[in-house]
């Protein structure tokens, strides 16, 4: 990979998580809001709390203990006091920009999150199926699929009748896939606010993106 991108892509994920300790303190979610008429948000936190705050709890704990033993050496104090801290929020981070980057479906598209790493759009009229599914995933994903799993789970899949190009891992490249796997806290709710959201979309459009899976659209 290019290092300029790398380093953007890495700069822009710092971001994304250092400005969801803003949100949650406000008590705001992006993309959920008076601009966002329609929008109906899902959250997948639930499942990795008791284990991110759980780390984020230890850090602080470290953080105070290090304080002490390092209190007459202030240089060293000093520096590992910055790195504590940062390490603290970085865990904080992980779980706030999960909790304000829910999952979002609109009138034309099902937009999947998980934290600050990663935010895919899909179209509605490129979904063929979606169902409830749990599965517990090892190693990489098969190419053409994209896992979206939190604690080690996903629960809701979606097969789609065109490919639909995403970034599936952090810091890769673009890639084509043909099935969507991810978690949410009420993969019922989702499930039905998706069924009943692309029941809406013109039969026209699902038609159009299933011809061109006939026609020989590459595989993802």
């Amino acid at each position: 990979m290019n290092r300029r991108r790398a380093a953007r892509l890495l700069l822009a994920h710092e971001v994304r998580w250092l400005a969801s300790l803003g949100l949650w303190v406000v008590r705001r979610q992006d993309g959920v809001g008076r601009n966002a008429s329609g929008v109906r948000a899902f959250g997948y936190a639930g499942a990795q709390a008791p284990l991110v705050l759980g780390f984020a709890f230890v850090c602080l704990v470290e953080t105070v203990g290090v304080a002490f033993l390092l209190a007459d050496v202030p240089v060293a104090h000093a520096i590992m006091l910055v790195l504590d801290v940062y390490t603290v929020l970085m865990a904080l981070g992980l779980h706030t920009a999960a909790v304000t980057r829910p999952h979002l479906v609109s009138a034309d598209a099902l937009r999947i999150r998980n934290g600050a790493r990663l935010d895919a759009s899909i179209p509605l009229d490129r979904i063929a199926t979606v169902r409830r599914d749990l599965r517990f995933p090892k190693g990489k994903p098969p190419a053409g699929v994209l896992e979206a799993a939190v604690a080690g789970q996903t629960a809701v899949t979606l097969e789609l009748s065109a490919p639909v190009t995403v970034v599936r891992r952090f810091l890769g490249p673009p890639e084509e896939v043909r099935t969507v796997r991810f978690h949410a806290d009420d993969a019922r709710a989702v499930v039905a606010a998706l069924r009943e959201a692309m029941a809406a979309v013109p039969v026209g459009e699902h038609a159009a993106h299933a011809g061109t899976k006939r026609t020989g659209s590459r595989p993802g």
